[in-house]
Parts: structure tokens; sequence; C-alpha cells
């Protein structure tokens, strides 16, 4: 009797599947062992527990994967024995930045590529393309997972590659290949085998439509690091994000930009989200939004017009979060006096970045302003701020690194929450205070700072005009 209860009559085992083997009992008369599948009989441990003070840590030091802006998401690199699962929309560029990373990876020790997506000759016209083909990068096509640990005995690498683990399959498991059961069985596995061999492995995993990974939610909980690849697919810009790291840290993200010849990382990336125009054009705000502890300067462009006919006015938001959108275009109405009944809203991103975080609704707010007062905000300047429903100004995090990195782009005008100044200065002839921001490095970041309580205070700072 292998334990199984039910508070019902069934013909079939739920657990061993056997027929026939199920009978009625009272509650008293269940043994101890049908009670609990976990038996208490203490077994000999394999290694012995020993104090903390005495484990060697050099084996879990990170390994660099000769890719910066991927290293800066990992926390320096990849850890021996850790499981990774990357996941992201299909033609994003997974297998080409895994593929970049095992070819850097291949100085160190041997590398094995598995594909189940693909013939072993469309990866190699891949690695050809980038300047991926070494000789410790070993290539195997391959779906079955009997014959992925054949692999992985016969060449002994140090870093395992899977792309992806929805193709691979196991005899013996339930379900068709990509199932929720073998997914689980096989990642389960494979987790088991990274530990026991200390294998560092990635796995390629898929996403849903609304972006999350795909497969059962216990798939994030067995592996060691989940990471998020995603980019317009009509433009070259990737970005990877940690949403779990148990080395590392989950703040951090890295930008790619994806080409004919490869994937290369950005390490400063400020300058792609900014439109390469000279002259201002209402409509336009840039701010400064912080991923992770990165500071980027971005742009915001806003386009309103009036509504054609009976039709309801369009709200069309691109790389902002359309919810917050929403938010901002109401409190303009209502708080600060700005008529939208009768007008499109159109509101994009510059450089395909997706801009979500709260400091960027100030920026669009301004932005929205300047295009119905047909007036430019000066192209020096930038606008920090979360927006409440009040209408005032919210303070935000990391405002010293914000200031140097605009400071460090050219801009020598900020608009910021009231109280964000850390050292006010003497007052500028137009009444503006003058503050020092100390930045985080050595050099100081000096910018004129505007300190506003409200949207009206920023509007009258950015466009002109009474407060």
């Amino acid at each position: 009797m292998c334990g199984w209860r039910t508070t019902r009559w069934a013909g079939r085992c739920g657990d061993c599947g056997a027929w026939g083997t199920v009978i009625e009992a009272l509650a008293g008369d269940l043994d101890v062992s049908a009670r609990s599948r976990a038996q208490l009989r203490p077994a000999e441990p394999a290694t012995p527990a020993i104090p903390i003070g005495l484990v060697d840590a050099a084996a879990a030091r990170v390994q660099p994967t000769g890719l910066g802006e991927l290293d800066r998401v990992l926390g320096g690199g990849l850890v021996p024995g850790a499981v990774v699962l990357l996941a992201g929309e299909p033609g994003v560029g997974k297998s080409t930045l895994l593929l970049a990373a095992g070819a850097r990876a291949a100085a160190t020790g041997r590398v094995l590529y598995v594909t189940g997506e693909e013939s072993a000759a469309q990866v190699r016209l891949r690695a050809d393309r980038i300047g991926a083909v070494t000789e410790s990068l070993y290539l195997a096509a391959e779906t079955d997972f009997a014959a992925l640990l054949g692999h992985v005995q016969a060449i002994d690498p140090t870093l395992l590659i899977v792309d992806s683990v929805q193709t691979i399959s196991a005899a013996g498991v339930e379900g068709v290949p990509g199932g929720v059961t073998q997914v689980r069985e096989i990642t389960a596995a494979l987790t088991a085998l990274a530990k026991q061999r200390t294998l560092t492995t990635v796995l390629v995993g898929h996403v849903t439509k609304d972006g999350s990974v795909a497969g059962p939610r216990a798939l994030e909980h067995l592996v060691d690091v989940v990471l998020h690849f995603d980019g317009d697919p009509r433009g070259q810009l990737r970005m990877v994000r940690a949403l779990k790291n148990r080395f590392g840290p989950t703040d951090e993200f890295g930008c790619f930009e994806l080409g004919e010849h490869g994937i290369t990382g950005l390490p400063d990336p400020s300058g792609l989200f900014l439109s390469e125009r000279h002259d201002p054009v209402p409509g336009t705000c840039v701010t400064v939004t912080l991923e992770g502890r990165r500071p980027l300067v971005a742009e915001v462009q806003t386009l309103v017009c009036a509504t054609v006919g009976e039709l309801p006015p369009r709200r069309v938001v691109s790389g902002l979060d359309a919810a917050r959108m929403g938010m901002m275009l109401a409190v303009l109405q209502r708080r600060a006096g700005v008529e939208l009944g009768r007008r499109d809203v159109f509101a994009a991103s510059v450089g395909g970045v997706r801009l979500t975080e709260p400091s960027v609704d100030l920026a669009v707010g301004l932005a929205v302003a300047s295009a119905i007062a047909d007036v430019s905000v000066p192209p020096d300047l930038v606008a920090i701020g979360e927006v409440g429903l009040a209408g005032e100004i919210r303070r935000v995090t990391g405002l010293q690194r914000r200031m140097a990195e605009a400071e460090r782009m050219g801009f020598r005008r900020a608009i910021i929450p009231a109280g964000s100044a850390s050292a006010p200065g003497p007052r500028s002839p137009g009444g503006r205070r003058l503050s020092v921001v100390r930045a985080e490095s050595a050099a100081d970041c000096r910018l004129e700072l505007t300190a506003v309580a409200d949207v009206r205070g920023a509007m009258a700072a950015a466009l002109g005009g009474p407060r």
C-alpha cells in the first residue's frame, strides 16, 4: 500500500496508478505509514555537516562570461553549479546571446551547446556570422533527455546550454514535449545534474503572451537565476533583467545591440534614448529614469490633436505604462486645468526603451502640456518626479545618481520635487535656487535645480507663465 488517501472511492490509485487497490478504512484505522509519505527513519548522510567557517567558498566564485553587460546582471558572472533560466519572446536573440557567451566561456573550459529547435548546421551558420566558432565549443542537436546526458558524460563540460528546455523530452514521463509535466521533470533533473557535477547550466525558456515565463511556477523556484531578455523585434536594442538571482542583485539590467554580426554590450546606453533633432519641438520632455542602480536619460514624446468627428478620443501609448498615462492625463485636466476632453493623445518613448518607473510621470505631464500649449520645453532641461492624484510632486530615490547622469549628458537645468535639493545655494536672477548635488563619483554635478511642489508649478517652471 503506497499510502495515498482520498475522501471518496476511486478505482485507480492517484499516486502509484494501480487499479483496484483503494480500500475503505476509518481514520483511526490508518497506520502511521498511511498518514505521511515521509518516513521518520534516519539515514546515513552522504557528506557530514561541518561548521560554516570550514566550508570552502572558492568553489562558488563567479566565472565571467566575457560579456560585460551580462556579467553585470548576473552579479559578476556564472557561479559553478548554478542553473540559469533565460526567458524571452521568439526572435529576440536568446540563442545569439548564449552562443556568443558560450564561445567566450570556451576559452577557459569545454562548453556543450544542446539545441532542440534548430539543426546543427543552422547553429553553425549563426556561429560563423557572429564569430563564435572555437574548438572547445561543442554542439549537439538533441531532443531526447537520455541522449543529452550521454553527451554530458562524454564531453564533461564546465558549461551546459540547453536551447530550449521546452523541446527536451524524457521517456517514461507523462505528457508531450513542452508540457507542464515534461518541463518540470526535465528542469528538476537538470538541476540535480548541475549540483551533482558542479556543472553550470543555462536553460532557454519560452514566455507567454503577457511576457511571463512559460511553464509551471515551480520552474522558477527550481533554478537559481531567472533572466528576462526583451526588446522591440523591429529595433536593435535588447535588454536583459534579473527576476531572481540567488548570487547577486535583482535590480540591475544590461543593454545589448543586436546586429548582423552578433550581439554587443552597450555600457553607456543613455544616448540611444534621445532624439537626434537639434531644434526644440513642442510635446517632448527629457527625464532620467533609474533602471536598477543605473540611471538612464530618456525622452518622452507626445502628440495632441483634436478628435475627428464624433469619434471618442484616443489614447495611444508606446513604451510607457498605459495606466499611469491615463492617470497623468486625469491629473492634468482636474488639477492643472488642461482641457483634454475632445483631444487625441499619443505618447511614446524614444529608442524603444520601456519607461515604467513612477519618476517618469512629471516628464509625461510636461510633454502633454507642452504639446497643448505649443510651447517647447527648454532642450537643456530634465524633469524628474512622481505625480500623485492630488497633483503633488513626490520625491524619488537615487536623485544624486540621476543628476550626475543628466549633467554628464550635457543638461544644465532640472525640475525636481520640493524638498529634494540637498544643498540649496544662492538665488539666480530668475528667482530659482542654484543647488549643488554631490554625485557618488569623485566629480561634482552642478545643475540649476528648480524644486516644485505640484503640477502647476512644474508647468510654470518649464513652459513659463503664472504659477
